[in-house]
């Protein structure tokens, strides 16, 4: 029985990869649990293949777990689809989406035929394994996350550029205004000084006001 040598790569993650030797009569599904063996993955979500060419483009649909759309559609169902109905390329590419949910995608390369299967291996078997996946739903967008890291507060953009917390505002105004009083005051007191309006250097001996002129 020929063997079907795959390399399967994260879209997002290409240093991790997975090679997996699977015959040619086993279906799609036993090549999707084979991948999720070798990532650690819980295979039991909605996944699909999908006949690509060398651009990864999405092409032909084999599902598993469908959906009622894809139901009705009539998509093929992976535990009935063999390999070997899909190989007609000696480089056959598959583009893999697992989990539609909170999707991670796939590249899945074939690259080699192999002719003998090896004594006492188990198939589908993982021969090489690179990297680390990632976890499993460690990449899930989190609307509340963002939602708080898009609308921040708009009175203290200021704050938080200048590396001041919230709770250091009202410190933070106190002491602007207060500034902004005494720096005037200073500066009011200098212009008095600057004219003789603030004492009665400014008049001449005959000009000072006398005792008697109050």
């Amino acid at each position: 029985m020929a063997l079907y040598r795959f390399r399967v790569t994260f879209e997002d993650y290409d240093d991790v990869s997975r090679d997996i030797d699977v015959k040619s009569n086993q279906t799609f599904e036993d090549l999707h649990k084979a991948i999720h063996q070798s990532t650690g993955y819980n295979p039991e979500y909605p996944s699909s293949f999908y006949i690509s060419n060398d651009q990864w483009m999405k092409g032909e649909e084999i599902t598993y777990m469908p959906n009622q759309k894809r139901i009705d559609r009539k998509i093929p169902l992976m535990e009935k689809i063999k390999l070997s109905s899909f190989i007609d390329d000696p480089h056959q590419k598959f583009y893999y989406t697992f989990n539609f949910d909170r999707p991670f995608d796939f590249h899945v390369e074939l690259m080699k035929i192999i002719l003998d299967e090896a004594p006492g291996t188990t198939y589908p078997a993982v021969v090489r394994s690179v990297g680390e996946a990632p976890k499993q739903f460690g990449n899930v967008f989190n609307p509340a996350i963002a939602a708080t890291a898009d609308t921040p507060d708009e009175d203290f953009d200021f704050l938080n550029e200048m590396a001041y917390n919230h709770d250091d505002a009202d410190d933070f105004s106190e002491v602007s205004e207060t500034g902004v009083e005494e720096e005037k005051k200073a500066d009011d007191e200098e212009e008095e000084d600057e004219f003789g309006f603030g004492d009665d250097e400014g008049f001449e001996d005959d000009e000072k006001p006398g005792r008697d002129d109050y």
